[in-house]
């Protein structure tokens, strides 16, 4: 699945393999092409190297819980409360409990 968008982007991430923004969208490109594996890899690698996105978590969580992972969304979702606690961001805070809140309600 190289789609010209995704070629692109794989050519800006070779010229700047740590930026933040480009392996969310790879992240987010392979997900919207139902590949979850390479969608979790890109997410995996943003959060080794800028663990400080919060944005990542709640994406990364809800890819688990569509592979069915719920243990892994949980502790992903704890993760992100934790980080989005330490930068301030009481918007990304909110979401991601309200969402934790609402995959334990499911189990």
């Amino acid at each position: 699945m190289m789609t010209q968008r995704m070629t692109e982007l794989m050519n800006l991430l070779e010229k700047d393999p740590h930026d933040s923004f480009l392996l969310f969208a790879i992240a987010k490109e392979y997900e919207g092409h139902d590949m979850p594996d390479q969608a979790e890899h890109y997410y995996l690698t943003l959060k080794r190297s800028n663990p400080s996105y919060v944005g990542l978590y709640y994406h990364l969580a809800k890819l688990y819980e569509e592979m069915g992972k719920t243990e892994d969304a949980l502790n992903i979702y704890d993760e992100g409360v934790f980080m989005a606690g330490k930068m301030n961001d009481q918007h990304a805070l909110a979401e991601l409990k309200n969402a934790r809140m609402n995959l334990e309600l499911m189990l």
